[in-house]
């Protein structure tokens, strides 16, 4: 059960009353000494992962991303305790990142009971250990023929769905809405079910879309025109007196554990050869992966997803089949010398 209230404990304060609760349970025979010394030291590690990967220093603001970014910081970590004088050292083992994932996710589990998080980050991390390699983030962006699948069956009017069920229950125009912002704008899923009706103006002809983000900030990105007109047919057949843009068929804010099930409705019509089962946080990679691919300038792809700086795009900006084979095709030298 979610206390009452959170309890925004920095970082480093968080992990030093988890440690002190570890470090108890010795005493109450709970853990052995050694194993309590082996979460309090993977803890203590995470703390300063978090400072050398330049994240929040409140536990509450730390994402799914965030800690995939630690545990990818993690296991490119020297091990020193095979430090040899002639080299830095080996790399962290398959079984030691394995480790202090499951040490990282004891940390959240115990911070989401006691009121530290509002939502566990572990749950949203892709980033996890195999017998073989380490700790490896899986491919999340669609490709182009994925994305573009998605983006028809979402547009698209759901053949024989216009008579089943009730009236009120039937929500394929909202489904498509989500899966357009999701795949098109690339907000966290967060921002997405906090949006509101009165979240979206339109300014000089264009549609725009005032994202409130993490940590209160917000951003102003302009909608494709595919997404503007799906807006515009979701606002003009939602009904009920919520504030929320999002409503369930019982007229609630949309959780953002629903979601997943939204893109996979949409997904079951898309054309099996086209089709990929992708995650919410997925289509933001997807979002981010394209905009570059596409030439869009690094600083306004920063500025649609609500990045702080332009590094972490580095995380965003996953590999497309071809694209190495394209970008030399169209390299400039050759052209410019007339070959």
């Amino acid at each position: 059960m979610r206390p009452a209230e959170l309890n925004r404990l920095s970082v480093e304060e968080a992990a030093d009353r988890y440690v002190e609760l570890v470090r108890a349970k010795v005493v109450t025979g709970g853990l052995s000494r050694a194993t309590a010394e082996v979460y309090a030291r993977d803890v203590q590690t995470f703390v300063r992962l978090t400072v050398a990967c330049r994240l929040s220093g409140v536990l509450d603001d730390l994402s799914g991303d965030d800690v995939d970014a630690v545990l990818l910081a993690f296991a490119r970590k020297p091990d020193e305790r095979r430090r040899t004088p002639s080299d830095g050292g080996e790399l962290q083992s398959a079984a030691s990142q394995a480790r202090f994932r499951r040490s990282v996710s004891a940390l959240f589990k115990h911070a989401a009971l006691a009121g530290w998080v509002q939502l566990n980050p572990m749950a949203s991390a892709t980033v996890t250990a195999r017998e073989r390699g380490g700790l490896r983030a899986e491919r999340r962006a669609l490709t182009r023929e994925q994305a573009q699948g998605l983006i028809g069956a979402a547009a698209s009017s759901p053949a024989g769905d216009e008579g089943r069920g009730r009236r009120d229950q039937r929500t394929e125009v909202r489904d498509a809405l989500i899966v357009l912002l999701l795949t098109m704008v690339g907000p966290r899923v967060s921002e997405l079910v906090r949006a509101n009706v009165e979240d979206f103006y339109t300014n000089d002809g264009e549609r725009y879309w005032r994202i409130f983000g993490k940590g209160g900030k917000t951003r102003d990105v302009p909608l494709p025109r595919l997404v503007a007109v799906a807006l515009a047919a979701y606002l003009e057949v939602r009904t009920g007196e919520e504030k929320a843009l999002l409503l369930s068929w019982r007229g609630r804010r949309l959780a953002r554990g629903d979601v997943q099930g939204v893109i996979d409705r949409v997904q079951a019509r898309v054309d099996p050869e086209r089709r990929r089962s992708v995650t919410p946080h997925g289509l933001r990679h997807t979002t981010a992966t394209h905009l570059l691919a596409g030439g869009t300038d690094m600083d306004a792809v920063r500025r649609v997803l609500g990045h702080g700086d332009l590094s972490t795009l580095g995380r965003y900006r996953d590999e497309l089949p071809g694209e190495l084979e394209a970008a030399m095709r169209a390299h400039p030298l050759v052209h410019d010398t007339g070959v």
